[in-house]
């Protein structure tokens, strides 16, 4: 794979100037305007590992590396009071491991599902957000990426429209939801089993309300699907969509902050059922495929999504998802129950108080409909073996260690050990090694 570093650089150093010269300009509150940038470097690689076989949808078991690299600018605008409007162009380039194939549980939460050997733009985000503040203390938003300084009441009232992405809102965790900044795991920085409406980069045209109160905040959405199953192209109109609610109460365990998440979501879009998808390929001696039995359907879910400070310098989160598994993976990816754990350190016990360590753990289960259409040769999403006569969770352990270089860049080291990769208990154990370089501005 051909992989040009030069024009990257050359784009970053652009961006770089028009931020410096913004916030030169701009450093007074609240901000009626605002220039940020980000930059992320990621390098995994895998040893060879044990494999009698494999799919048209299998992880490579020859030795493989692979990168990604992309670049965001977030320009943001006051528009009146309580209006903001935000843009964000990306510039992406590289693969995920075997294009992004192979693991449920994909390695690099930066590794689309279109990978491209030459730099491409596009506007992954186009939005609209108006904050009605109702009242209760007043809290001061500092200046970020999409997100303008200024002040609002505790007590409020959120609208957001545009192209975004559903978990930007939805199914957040301070401990584990952004590849940038803490684990890579898909189904550890998401959870598994929410199969969130997405084109193939994760984003989607949508709206969103969020009412806060006190010591809890209702969010309520309406996304868009994909043309086809994870398509490049989105339907427009909500003529198939997702419906999304999520319910977070703030609690005070041991005088410690915490958050407890309840989410529901449905889809409603032209989807296959696996096992029509079998019965379909006895009829015929074909391989099955959803693609011939697809018609409109809702696949419905739910999270459980926990996080606690346990300490000034240490937290933990936990998820547990599930969703409909006689329907297809839509969007995301093949997981239709998924429990995730794990902690995050800072590294105060040694002189390091801006390192942070991170550890968690993902079991990612399959339906009993979805291992039938993959033991009779099914390809989904992301995972096809061909065969799945064994079956398995598959089980994810992940660690890092995130370390600041400056002020503005850091680096981390990523381990993570894949048991039963899609599921298959005859290939396996993996082990992904990666490293990242993330600048942000």
């Amino acid at each position: 794979m051909a992989f040009d570093r030069k024009l990257p650089l050359s784009v970053l150093s652009f961006c770089l100037g028009i931020v410096r010269a913004a916030h030169a300009d701009s450093a007074s509150a609240p901000e009626n305007w605002s220039l940020h940038a980000q930059s992320t470097f990621i390098e995994q690689y895998h040893p060879a590992f044990s494999s009698p076989y494999m799919g048209a949808n299998s992880l490579d078991p020859r030795s493989d590396g692979r990168e990604t690299y992309d670049i965001t600018l977030f320009a943001g605008i006051r528009l009146w009071q309580g209006g903001e409007a935000y843009i964000n162009p990306e510039m992406d380039q590289g693969f995920g491991l075997s294009d992004t194939l192979g693991v449920a549980g994909f390695t690099n939460g930066e590794g689309s599902k279109v990978g491209e050997a030459v730099p491409y733009l596009r506007v992954h985000r186009l939005f609209f957000r108006q904050t009605f503040d109702l009242g209760g203390e007043t809290q001061n938003v500092t200046s970020g990426a999409n997100r303008l300084a200024s002040a609002h009441t505790a007590d409020s009232l959120v609208f957001t429209a545009g192209k975004i992405s559903a978990v930007d809102i939805f199914d957040a965790n301070d401990y584990a939801h952004d590849a940038r900044s803490d684990f890579l795991n898909w189904s550890i920085i998401d959870s598994g089993a929410y199969d969130y409406a997405a084109d193939s980069w994760g984003y989607s045209y949508g709206i969103a309300a969020e009412w806060s109160r006190d010591w809890w905040t209702w969010r309520n959405g309406l996304f868009d699907l994909s043309r086809v199953p994870n398509g490049r192209d989105l339907v427009r109109g909500f003529g198939e969509y997702e419906l999304v609610s999520e319910f977070e109460a703030r609690t005070n365990f041991s005088e410690r902050p915490g958050k407890i998440k309840l989410l529901a979501y449905a889809n409603r879009g032209r989807m296959g059922d696996y096992l029509d998808a079998v019965a379909l390929a006895g009829k015929t001696g074909a391989i099955p495929d959803t693609a011939l039995v697809r018609q409109p359907a809702f696949k419905p879910g739910a999270v459980l999504n926990l996080q606690q400070e346990i300490s000034d310098d240490l937290g933990a989160f936990l998820r547990f998802s599930l969703n409909d598994g006689s329907k297809e993976a839509y969007e995301f990816t093949e997981i239709n129950r998924s429990l995730a754990a794990g902690l995050a350190w800072k590294g105060t016990a040694w002189a390091r108080p801006d390192d942070t360590v991170g550890a968690a753990f993902a079991v990612n289960g399959l339906s009993e409909g979805g291992r039938a259409y993959f033991a009779a040769g099914g390809l989904g999403l992301l995972i096809g073996d061909s065969r799945l006569p064994h079956y398995g969770t598959e089980d994810i352990f992940e660690a890092y260690y995130r370390a600041p270089l400056t002020d503005w860049l850091s680096a981390d080291l990523d381990y993570q050990f894949i048991a039963n990769p899609a599921y298959n208990r005859d290939r396996g154990p993996v082990s992904v090694i990666g490293t990242q370089l993330h600048a942000q501005f």
